[in-house]
This record gives C-alpha cells, sequence and structure tokens, in this order.
C-alpha cells in the first residue's frame, strides 16, 4: 500500500515528496504528444505540427469538464480519507469509475462525429485541415483512457499515493515512445501514427490503474460493476467538479479564439505556438503538479480540521513555486534557440517561438503564485470563487487585452503579451479573496 497521511510530519518534506512522483507522471504524459511533434516536425514537416496544434485545444476543450470532475473527486475523497470514513470511500470509488466510463464513451462519439465542425469554428487553415481532421478523430479513440486514468489517479493522490500512477504512466511513455518511433519515423504513418501510439499508451495506463484500484491487497476496492454508485457523493463530486470543469472548459475556449487569432498569421505561426506550448510544458507541468499536491495537502487536513497547517502548507508552497519557476525559466530563456530547433528547423517558427518565450517566461511565477493560491481553496471544498476569479481574469480581462493590444500591435509578440497581464490580475484579486477569507476565519474564531 502507498496511501499515506498528509495530516502528520514535516509539511516541506511531506509536500515535496508528494508531489515529485506526481511531476514526474506529468513529463511522462507529456512526452506522448511531446515526442509525437518532434518525430512528426523532423520526418512529416510544419504544415503536419500546425495540424497537431489545431487539434491540440480541441482536445482539451473536450477533456475540460472531466478534468474538472477529477479536481472534485480528489478534493471529496481527500476529504473523507482524511476523516478516515472507508464506508463513504467505497462509494466515491465506484461513483467516479461509473461516471468515467459512461462519460469517456460518449465523449469518444462526440469527438468522432464533430471534428470536422469544430476545426471549422477554429478557422484552420484549408492546408491543414484533412489532417487535422484524421488526427483528431483517431485521438478521440483516447477519451475513455484519458478520463479514467485522470479521475482514478486523482483518488489515488487524494490517499496520499502518487506513486502508483506515476510507474502506470512510465508504462504508457515507454509504449508511446516506441510506437511513434515504429509508426512516424519508419513507417512512414504520419500524423495518424502520432495518434495511433498515443491510443495505445493512454489505453494501457487506464487500464494499470484500474486493475490497481481492484486489487485485493487494497482495504477498499474498485469492483467493475455498478452496484454501490451514490447519488450523494456524485452530487459531493459536482459540486466542486461543476465549477471547475466549467472553468476548464471557458479558459479552452478563450484559448480557441486566441487560436483562430494566431491562424490569421499564417502556418509558421501556428507552429510555433504549437512548439512553444510543447517548451512551456516544462514550466507548466511543475507548476500544475504542485497544485495538485496542494489540493490533496489541503484536502486531508481540511477533513482532519487542521487550518494552521494548511496555511503553513500553502506559503511553503507558494514560496517553492516562486524558485522553482524562477530557476526553469531563466535556463529556457538562455537555450530558447536551442529548445526550439530540437522541434523545428524552420529558422520563421524558430525566430517566432524565441520572441514568444522572451515575453513570457520572465512573467510565469505569477502563474506558480495563482496555482497554489487556487488549489487551497479549492482543496477546502470552495470551487466557486476560483472559478469566478479564473474566468474572468484568464478570459474575460485576456481576451479584452488581445482585443485592445492586436489594434496596435499585429505581431505574434501581441498575443503573447496578454498572458503574463492576466496572470498579473489573477494573482491581485486572490491575494484579496484570501485576506477577506483570512479575517473572517479569525473573526468567526473570536466568536467561537
Amino acid at each position: 500500500m502507498s496511501e499515506s497521511k498528509l495530516t502528520e510530519g514535516n509539511i516541506s518534506k511531506g509536500i515535496v515528496g508528494f508531489l515529485t512522483p506526481i511531476l514526474i507522471s506529468s513529463l511522462i504524459q507529456q512526452l506522448y504528444s511531446t515526442v509525437d511533434l518532434i518525430l512528426i516536425g523532423r520526418y512529416v514537416g510544419a504544415e503536419a505540427t500546425a495540424a497537431v496544434g489545431a487539434s491540440a485545444l480541441i482536445i482539451t476543450c473536450l477533456i475540460g469538464f472531466f478534468n474538472g470532475m477529477a479536481v472534485g473527486s480528489n478534493v471529496v475523497t481527500a476529504h473523507i480519507f482524511g476523516r478516515a470514513d472507508s464506508k463513504d470511500l467505497k462509494k466515491v470509488i465506484q461513483t467516479v469509475w461509473i461516471t468515467g466510463t459512461v462519460g469517456g464513451l460518449a465523449l469518444m462519439v462526440c469527438g468522432l462525429v464533430l471534428a470536422p465542425i469544430f476545426l471549422h469554428w477554429m478557422n484552420t487553415p484549408t492546408a491543414i485541415l484533412v489532417t487535422a481532421v484524421n488526427y483528431l478523430r483517431i485521438y478521440m479513440l483516447c477519451m475513455p483512457g484519458i478520463i479514467l486514468y485522470n479521475l482514478c489517479s486523482g483518488i489515488l493522490r487524494a490517499m496520499g499515493d502518487s506513486k502508483n500512477p506515476m510507474l502506470f504512466q512510465i508504462v504508457g511513455g515507454v509504449l508511446n515512445v516506441a510506437g511513434d518511433i515504429l509508426l512516424v519515423a519508419f513507417l512512414n504513418k504520419g500524423v495518424e501514427g502520432a495518434a495511433a501510439a498515443t491510443f495505445v499508451s493512454q489505453t494501457v495506463a487506464a487500464g494499470l490503474i484500474l486493475i490497481h484500484l481492484h486489487s485485493k491487497k487494497r482495504t477498499v476496492r474498485l469492483h467493475f460493476g455498478y452496484k454501490d454508485f451514490s447519488l450523494y457523493s456524485l452530487k459531493k463530486i459536482m459540486l466542486i467538479g461543476i465549477p471547475s470543469g466549467i472553468q476548464a472548459i471557458i479558459i479552452t475556449f478563450s484559448i480557441i479564439i486566441i487560436q483562430s487569432q494566431i491562424n490569421k498569421f499564417g502556418v509558421p505561426a501556428i507552429a510555433a505556438f504549437t512548439t512553444y506550448y510543447k517548451v512551456e510544458m516544462l514550466l507548466y507541468l511543475p507548476i500544475v503538479a504542485l497544485g495538485q499536491a496542494v489540493i490533496s495537502f489541503v484536502g486531508q487536513n481540511h477533513g482532519a480540521v487542521q487550518h494552521d497547517r494548511i496555511r503553513q502548507g500553502t506559503k511553503f508552497a507558494v514560496m517553492w513555486g516562486i524558485g522553482m519557476t524562477a530557476a526553469i525559466s531563466a535556463l529556457l530563456l538562455l537555450n530558447g534557440e536551442f529548445v526550439m530547433r530540437l522541434f523545428s528547423d524552420n529558422e520563421k517558427v524558430i525566430s517566432y517561438g524565441c520572441q514568444i518565450m522572451m515575453i513570457t517566461f520572465p512573467f510565469y511565477f505569477l502563474y506558480a503564485i495563482f496555482e497554489c493560491l487556487n488549489c487551497e481553496i479549492r482543496g477546502k471544498g470552495n470551487a466557486r470563487i476560483p472559478m469566478l476569479i479564473t474566468v474572468f481574469s484568464l478570459c474575460v480581462v485576456r481576451l479584452a487585452a488581445l482585443g485592445a493590444v492586436l489594434k496596435i500591435w499585429q505581431d505574434v509578440r501581441g498575443i503573447a503579451a496578454v498572458y503574463p497581464f492576466s496572470w498579473g490580475i489573477a494573482v491581485i484579486l486572490l491575494i484579496g479573496i484570501k485576506y477577506r477569507m483570512r479575517k473572517k476565519e479569525e473573526t468567526e474564531n473570536r466568536l467561537l
């Protein structure tokens, strides 16, 4: 058993030890698409890279709601685990399994049927439309596996187990790399081969995590049936998961709107942003891993009613996030051209990518602060406030800024500039909300 209590012991050691496997797991998962992109860029070309980029945001949007549900299942499970209630824990596990299975299949069908319509909405250039549709449709077959893996890994992490999800992703990552090399580099199957390799790897990772949850060694096991489904547990998950899912979908829609503006700059700009997003993952994934650690840490301690420990843990996470992000940003900025050349040998793509990095990476520490504060509030079971702040700052403010900037600066750097601006607004709002919540808690404690 790899379950662990985050309600006791050294806080900094507990958080870092917990987030490290999450980070490795995220990096392995990202390896799927990064290897796809490198091999496609080298063996197929810039237009194929752009086709993958045009499809990627649609994929993110489609799974956004269920990623929010994964947050809901994580928080609810962490609260239950923190108060040591095995009966409720069993109900949550069964409910998540059924919801993920049905939802994953429904999403797969939706993506297969509507792929061409989605890509038309995004102003995808005609030159890459057919390739993008083919890639997206094959990738849609991954949806049941992706959703079940994300939901079930959220359950394990809520119980303090971040190692097993990592191990299952490593297995999937090895299969994905092998499949990419075989199908793209040797058999010349193009983007369709890359998508097929991802399907195999994601499905295997999901199968492994389900088998682990079903293991007889576990005190609370998953049973592959439809018994013990709990509407009450689903309602609790949805109270957190729906706002988180709506947040993810709206953010992705805003990114799609931004992508439609990027598409107007032509294939080199599309390929540059697609490549930049892959490089950005070296910053983004450690921050997301830290946020997931904060949610599980806060969730367990909230269930165990240890508010001082929550405050200490969040403070450490913010400082760790700032330091980690500053170090990685500096390293990437010093080696920006080299990193871009790993993905493409097109000089215009490389130039655009380096310009984007120079604008966003120096301010990426703001996103680390935002993620930690956001996840602390969510970990306590309040998803509405994080949703409102995130939607306002990362959607409304960002799109308004984009419209204003592009009127006076028709350049990819103008698009890049709206990202750090919106992060700063989000941090200011969250600090204000945190201050008000702290004052309210202190007032309530005095009254008690």
